[in-house]
């Protein structure tokens, strides 16, 4: 685990570093679709949380989580490669599901790359649930699984 790490919204001075671990950690392989410019507008959006993972001024990683009516879209979530294994993304997780909770949202939703194992135990570990495939989701080269977590119990 990491000691002192601290989680934060993102600021609009984030978005470089964010958008470039988002090209090598998510995005290789793919177009460069999420660029600070990009970034940038997710950090202003009224409707997006964007949060950063630091320790002290050390940059550890990022996740972008958009609000929908019901439900919530997790768009990015990457630690940076040496600081994997560490707590930093469960951190961040759980950061972003408080806030999905006080708000009432109903689920937490993602698409998370089907050959990415470690990312799909990672999401099962915190009690998301596969949903279904999206046949080659990614630019058509690969395809996505969709993963959903229970925000909320439902009334009846």
């Amino acid at each position: 685990m990491i000691d002192q790490i601290d989680i934060s919204l993102a600021v609009p001075s984030d978005a470089g570093a964010i958008a470039q671990l988002s090209r090598d950690a998510i995005e290789h392989g793919l177009s460069w679709r999420w660029t600070a410019r990009r970034v940038a507008r997710s950090i202003r959006d009224s409707e997006t949380n964007v949060v950063i993972a630091r320790r002290g001024s050390e940059f550890l990683g990022f996740a972008i989580l958009k609000y929908e009516d019901d439900d919530s879209h997790l768009l990015l979530m990457a630690v940076a490669p040496a600081h994997r294994r560490k707590g930093v993304a469960s951190a961040m997780l759980g950061w972003l599901e408080t806030t999905v909770q006080a708000g009432g949202w109903a689920t937490i939703e993602l698409e998370v790359r089907s050959r990415n194992e470690d990312a799909i135990a990672f999401y099962r570990h915190h009690g998301f649930d596969e949903a279904g495939l999206y046949p080659g989701y990614y630019e058509g080269v690969e395809d996505a699984r969709r993963m959903v977590k229970a925000m909320r119990k439902l009334v009846t």
